[in-house]
């Protein structure tokens, strides 16, 4: 597919895909490392990770918190109407060039108060459910890319299946990459994005292979696949990450 037709697609996504951020008043024993979530009919796969991309949707998207709308409206103050877009393809456009990362850097230094607003809140709701370095966030992301976590509670919107929105043609992955480069370079917990940025470029490998469908319970892929990917996504660096970002709409050499 084309940049063209994928930035196109971009207008239309860029709301709800850079809303996978943002956390306030989570149930107040969330962070608990024996928390007992509540019984929901109906849902399948982890029960902890079905939890996590839960408030991380609600809060950011369906049911939007204060601090993210803010800080949404403070970078579309300093950047323009399509600000998401905006980051998205300067990134894309400078991220080959060799001012790179100098240029980037300044292009999105007006808006480093709201990024860190976002920064904060987005590892804030990761932390309640995995303390940092804890290996379960890895699976986390895989079942996320993977689209086996099937949540009822998300039916009112179409979209039980907690996965990146676009199905197989998922570019919210590309978006937060771009998002994430811009705090790493502003170094808004550079290091903590630095250890997170590979499980994000492994979720957009698995759902590339996978494609999942956004309301069925989808089965997952076989585990030797995974391990596979695993062992080829979770090694690479930002940097590294910089070009499989380029490609478009899957990973170089998927089909």
């Amino acid at each position: 597919m084309s940049h063209q037709f994928g930035r196109r697609r971009l207008l239309h996504m860029s709301a709800g895909v850079v809303g996978l951020t943002g956390l306030t008043a989570l149930p107040a024993a969330a962070d608990s490392e024996h928390q007992k979530f509540p019984h929901v009919p109906g849902m399948h796969g982890d029960r902890r990770a079905n939890e996590m991309w839960y408030w991380f949707d609600d809060m950011t998207l369906y049911h939007r918190i204060q601090e993210v709308t803010d800080a949404f409206a403070a970078m579309r103050d300093k950047l323009g109407e399509n600000y998401v877009k905006g980051v998205y393809d300067t990134w894309l456009e400078m991220c080959t060039s060799p001012g790179y990362p100098r240029n980037f850097a300044a292009f999105v230094a007006p808006v480093r108060r709201p990024l860190r607003v976002l920064s904060q809140v987005q590892l804030g709701i990761l932390d309640t459910y995995y303390r940092p370095g804890d290996p379960r966030l890895t699976a986390a992301f895989s079942d996320f890319g993977q689209g086996v976590l099937y949540d009822p509670r998300r039916a009112e919107f179409r979209a039980e299946v907690h996965m990146m929105a676009g199905g197989e043609n998922a570019y919210g992955y590309h978006i937060w990459h771009a998002f994430l480069r811009a705090m790493m370079f502003l170094d808004i917990d550079r290091v903590r994005w630095a250890r997170i940025s590979p499980l994000i470029g492994f979720a957009w490998a698995l759902q590339s292979t996978a494609k999942p469908k956004e309301r069925e319970i989808n089965p997952p892929l076989p585990g030797g696949t995974v391990r596979r990917m695993a062992s080829s996504w979770l090694s690479r660096t930002p940097r590294q990450l910089d070009q499989s970002f380029l490609s478009w709409p899957y990973p170089e050499g998927s089909a």
